[in-house]
């Protein structure tokens, strides 16, 4: 197998998890309709970051450590499901307060806070065990025996990545025809609360997850 064989073949496998609905088209999709574009492709890119660092480690044998060691794969999935659950708490508690919702954010009008939301999805990511596990799993499936193991540990990663920006950025223009009526305070609540309980039931799959 090739390495332009090998990419081929990942891609396949990774557009079908790419299209899977999961927590980080939840985070996306949320950080679109209530912050605005800027903001949401930085959240994917702090995603794509992250999924590079563990496809890195899996090539370099870093994330076996997760398969190998029952105790750091319990402390990785509960500092996950401790952060979803975090992230969800937080929404619900603000779509119930009282009042209207925040004005959103304009594209391009905060960098401070586009900066936040590249490490919100970068921090989501990286304490995402799955990830880990998935490269750990699939990289050595997708290894040419001639190429450099943090070679295609790079390369499949920015594969998906570059699967995972198109999906992103078909959920993040997708909202601007309805950004109206979803950026109205009832809409933004309403969005908050279900994106809450959604990331909440992340963290209980995630803490429920064995390695």
């Amino acid at each position: 197998m090739t390495i332009a064989d090998a990419l081929l073949q990942f891609a396949l496998v990774a557009a079908l998890l790419t299209l899977v609905p999961g927590m980080d088209t939840v985070l996306v999709l949320r950080t679109a309709i209530s912050r605005g574009h800027a903001p949401a492709f930085a959240t994917a890119a702090g995603i794509c970051a992250g999924t590079v660092a563990w496809g890195m480690a899996a090539a370099i044998g870093a994330s076996a450590l997760l398969a190998a060691s029952e105790t750091a794969f319990t402390v990785l999935k509960l500092a996950g499901a401790g952060y979803m659950a975090w992230l969800g708490i937080s929404m619900l508690v603000k779509s119930l307060r009282p009042g209207t919702a925040p004005a959103a954010v304009e594209p391009g009008t905060a960098s401070g806070a586009v900066r936040t939301d590249w490490l919100t999805g970068l921090t989501t990511s990286l304490l995402n065990p799955k990830v880990g596990v998935f490269y750990m799993a699939m990289i050595p499936q997708f290894m040419p025996a001639d190429a450099p193991a943090l070679l295609m540990g790079t390369l499949l990663p920015l594969v998906h990545n570059a699967e995972a920006m198109v999906w992103f950025a078909v959920i993040i223009l997708a909202t601007h025809h309805a950004r109206r009526w979803l950026q109205s305070p009832t809409a933004g609540k309403v969005t908050d609360r279900i994106a809450g309980v959604v990331l909440i039931g992340f963290a209980a799959r995630i803490a429920t997850t064995k390695a």
